[in-house]
């Protein structure tokens, strides 16, 4: 397996980050872009039309973001790409449209584009203000099965929670959810995720909710009381929700961090992510930049734990959440640092930061819709 990195910045261009791994050709080209890229999408088409042109015949895959992640380094306004050959493993690359089906439907859609037959795992890019991501799963999972490794993220719009785009092949688009089928025994995948996130104040029951609209706590309006918390703050939602996620404890046990992605004054109800069940215990959350920097080398840890890190040269895409950059601001390298010291020097690390991250949990092995975590997804060849 090799991995050739590239990033485009405004001041400097295309830069080639490993030049040890030279290759021109590629089974595809992951990349991730911000939205206010230099020259607006006509900027955007250049250079991914650039970036086809040094891999002929590499599909390119890739989605907007909160800021970008390439090496050990946090960029913005630029675009990363990692282009990717194996040896023995191949790959499939689907896309589907939202429309008007629900991000169930629209998980089972994009599940049935891929053979079954070798499948290993999905790398998901969606769309990440106009789904459902626990949804999506379950849909995805209905088709596929337990077996079939998930992860992925939701594609992000810097802090604006308005327009994000996901590209399979072809220009970007919003309103759509791609994937990457892995096949074949030679291909490892790891994962993990974590935190660091912390709970404050009184727990609340969800009295109110339908999907990842989460109406009532304590009977109460839910935004209305949220505001209440945020005080002068509360006038930046839904970006400033960010700093404030909270801690769900569904009837079933199970634990999430669930973070706001919009705001409905009308109804004074607020759009998760993903799934917030009634009768869940919901508790607020702020952070500390050590737990976060700590949090994200936990995360590599947990990826290249069970059976270690994959041996020899290997892709690792990072997916942190747009939140954990709000707090850690000019920090926000050190969580990366911190994943790069974890994973070694055969780790080729490229990511992005999100509006939630998927992958499975650490305790139970069932893929679920994270937020405020930093996800790993690490792939190699043995």
């Amino acid at each position: 397996m090799r991995v050739k990195q590239l990033a485009w910045t405004p001041k400097q261009g295309w830069e080639v980050s490993t030049p040890s791994d030279n290759l021109d050709s590629a089974d595809f080209v992951l990349y991730f872009f911000s939205p206010g890229l230099n020259g607006g999408l006509d900027g955007l088409t250049a250079r991914l039309s650039e970036l086809a042109a040094r891999f002929p015949g590499a599909p390119l895959v890739g989605c907007s973001t909160g800021g970008e992640i390439l090496g050990d380094e946090v960029f913005d306004d630029s675009l990363v790409a990692a282009a990717i050959e194996f040896e023995s493993t191949t790959v499939q690359i689907a896309k589907v449209r939202i429309g008007a089906d629900t991000s169930h439907e629209v998980g089972r859609r994009l599940a049935a584009e891929f053979a079954a037959d070798g499948l290993r795992a999905l790398f998901v890019l969606s769309d990440g203000t106009g789904i459902n991501g626990s949804d999506l799963i379950r849909g995805l999972q209905d088709v596929l099965g337990g077996d079939i490794t998930i992860t992925g993220g939701l594609a992000g719009d810097g802090a604006d929670f308005k327009i994000t785009h996901v590209g399979a092949g072809d220009a970007p688009e919003t309103g759509r959810v791609a994937a990457i089928g892995f096949y074949g025994e030679a291909v490892t995948i790891g994962h993990g995720s974590y935190g660091g996130w912390q709970p404050f104040g009184p727990e609340r029951r969800i009295t109110g909710s339908n999907g990842n609209v989460l109406h009532t706590l304590d009977n109460q309006p839910a935004l209305d009381l949220y505001k209440r918390y945020l005080g002068d703050q509360a006038e930046g939602l839904p970006g400033t929700a960010l700093l404030f996620p909270l801690r769900i404890v569904r009837p079933d046990g199970g634990e999430v961090v669930r973070t706001i992605v919009g705001t409905d004054d009308a109804t004074n109800t607020m759009v998760f992510a993903g799934d917030l069940p009634e009768g869940s215990v919901a508790q607020l959350m702020r952070a500390s930049f050590e737990k976060l920097i700590d949090g994200a080398g936990e995360a590599a840890t947990i990826a290249s734990g069970e059976g270690g890190a994959p041996e020899g040269t290997h892709l690792a895409i990072l997916v942190s959440c747009i939140g954990r950059k709000l707090v850690l601001g000019q920090r926000a390298s050190e969580e990366v640092e911190s994943v790069v010291d974890v994973l070694g020097d055969d780790a080729r690390t490229i990511g992005f930061y999100s509006y939630g991250e998927i992958s499975p949990q650490a305790r139970t092995g069932t893929c679920e819709l994270h937020n405020q975590t930093m996800t790993i997804t690490t792939i190699g060849e043995r």
